[in-house]
């Protein structure tokens, strides 16, 4: 039989929301969440992921980091490291938002690296695709989607694209 997939129902905080008004959101989630037809995710700014964790604890709600450096460690000023999100408790991180391709001028190989080092370091990767309105608009939609799933399923071993696939449920 086919076996279905369970919806993620997924909200990206980007740069909103304070430590204490970040633990009253997830403590209103929680409510939501328990009759949900899906998971629950919430990808709250850096500095509220540790409280945010605390507050979903015994939920279904999850908690994801909203980009993540592809080094260990090291002179990264600003950036976090996948042990780091793991060690606070966070499960997922979002990669290659577009707001992160636009704003930071992350790449697609950049992208596929982080999804590489996620996967490697038990973090669930939320790898976005996506076109600009410009290259919609050109007819290049395709094209554009193409390229960045190709360059991150060229990064990933066999087995990491077939868990890294939202088709992977299907296959």
């Amino acid at each position: 039989g086919s076996k279905m997939r369970r919806k993620l129902i997924a909200g990206n905080w980007k740069m909103y929301k304070t430590v204490p008004e970040a633990v009253a959101l997830v403590e209103e989630i929680k409510k939501g969440a328990a009759g949900a037809p899906g998971d629950a995710l919430v990808a709250p700014p850096y500095l509220s992921l540790v409280a945010a964790v605390a507050a979903a604890k015994g939920s279904p709600v999850a908690v994801a980091a909203q980009n993540m450096h592809f080094e260990k460690e090291g002179a990264f000023t600003g950036e976090v490291s996948a042990a780091m999100l793991k060690d606070v408790g966070v499960t997922h991180v979002i990669l290659g938002h577009s707001e992160r391709r636009q704003y930071f001028a992350e790449t697609d190989q950049g992208v596929a690296k982080k999804t590489k080092v996620a996967l490697d370091n038990g973090l669930v990767p939320i790898s976005c695709f996506g076109e600009t309105l410009s290259e919609r608009e050109a007819g290049k939609t395709m094209d554009v989607v193409k390229r960045q799933v190709d360059a991150i399923l060229h990064a990933l071993t066999a087995e990491e694209a077939v868990l890294a696939s939202p088709w992977s449920g299907r296959l």
